[in-house]
């Protein structure tokens, strides 16, 4: 199979470095947030059965959450709302990861890993957010 006929779900982790299309026209805070949901996606699915649907279901809800914010942001006039929504979901989402770690479901690294991504996404938030103030200043 040709490189461009190959698609994610053909044995291959999605390529991070295309810019997953039309996320780019949010900006670099969106892409990042989609990066956060592609990653938990698969790491919500390796939790034990006994926390899949009721620990596991929060995180993933919360991402999809605050990825939604990070959409109607995008096409919003008033973002500074929106994008404190989306903050405070990743606040949250960090505390679901560290739950899950404490309670030995995700191992240290990925716990590392996944706090990278919401810190990345959380930092490119509010750096949307101060400049969308500048602008209206």
């Amino acid at each position: 199979m040709s490189d461009a006929t190959k698609r994610p779900g053909d044995g291959e982790k999605p390529n991070r470095t295309d810019g997953g299309g039309d996320t780019r026209r949010g900006g670099p805070a969106l892409e990042a947030g989609y990066q956060l949901l592609l990653w938990l996606t698969p790491a919500v699915e390796k939790f034990p059965r006994s926390y899949k649907f009721t620990l596991g279901d929060r995180p993933m809800a919360t991402v999809v959450e605050a990825l939604d914010h990070l959409i109607a942001a995008t096409y919003s006039r008033d973002r500074v709302n929106r994008l404190s929504a989306a903050t405070l979901a990743l606040e949250r989402l960090r505390f679901f990861m560290r739950l899950a770690t404490e309670l030995r479901i995700i191992d240290l690294r990925r716990y590392e890993h996944a706090a990278r991504l919401i810190d990345e996404t959380g930092r490119l938030v509010g750096g949307w957010m101060k400049a969308d103030r500048a602008a209206k200043a």
